[in-house]
């Protein structure tokens, strides 16, 4: 009869227990997902219909965060709008959502005679807007300052944006610093997951 093979000598360490072991992994996940929200994209959802059709109330988007503290003609962006659109007491909370319409040194005049906003002399091609909406019953003819940008939403019947802020200090326009990142696309609800219209 074979006698039982003795017993490994315990060198005093012991296994790390299971919970320890997905406790590390949860914390792991938390920072990556930080690291992704920090440096990658930062998730917001629509809360108004400023910006309707392009996005709707509940749509989840990104913010793509290598694009922070930039502006490009065209681009919807998601910004800290508190210490500028949020002084009128609007609902809107800190972060807003817009399509920057003119950047740093452009000249923005609306309107032409057939009622559209021109940058620079150029007409705005503005197909992203609800069908029968005019580019916007408030005249203006401005220059945006350097480090600055003008911003509108889509849907300029409903919408809180530089228009409102024309006889404010900073006539209208945002700090482009300000810029959390730009949005291409629509992640949520499945339905209407895609690229947005008129985004550059």
């Amino acid at each position: 009869m074979s006698t039982p093979a003795p017993a490994p000598a315990s060198d005093g360490r012991r296994r790390p227990h299971t919970l320890v072991v997905a406790a590390v992994c949860v914390v792991l996940l938390l920072v990556a997902a930080g690291l992704v929200r920090h440096l990658v994209a930062q998730p917001f959802r629509v809360p108004s219909s400023s910006m309707a059709p392009t996005l709707q109330v509940g749509d989840v988007i990104l913010a793509d965060r290598s694009t922070r503290g930039t502006a490009e003609r065209g681009a919807v962006v998601v910004f800290d709008g508190s210490d500028s659109l949020g002084q009128d007491g609007s609902a809107g909370g800190r972060y807003w959502v817009k399509r920057v319409i003119a950047v740093g040194g452009d000249r923005v005049t609306c309107c032409t005679d057939a009622g559209a906003i021109t940058v620079n002399g150029e007409v705005l091609d503005e197909t992203y807007l609800p069908e029968g909406t005019a580019p916007s019953e408030v005249t203006f003819d401005l220059e945006v300052p350097e480090g600055r940008m003008f911003v509108l939403g889509d849907n300029r019947d409903d919408s809180t944006d530089s228009r409102n802020l024309l006889g404010a200090p900073g006539g209208g326009m945002i700090r482009v610093e300000h810029v959390v990142g730009e949005v291409h696309e629509v992640v949520w609800p499945a339905s209407r997951r895609g690229p947005i219209a008129g985004a550059s």
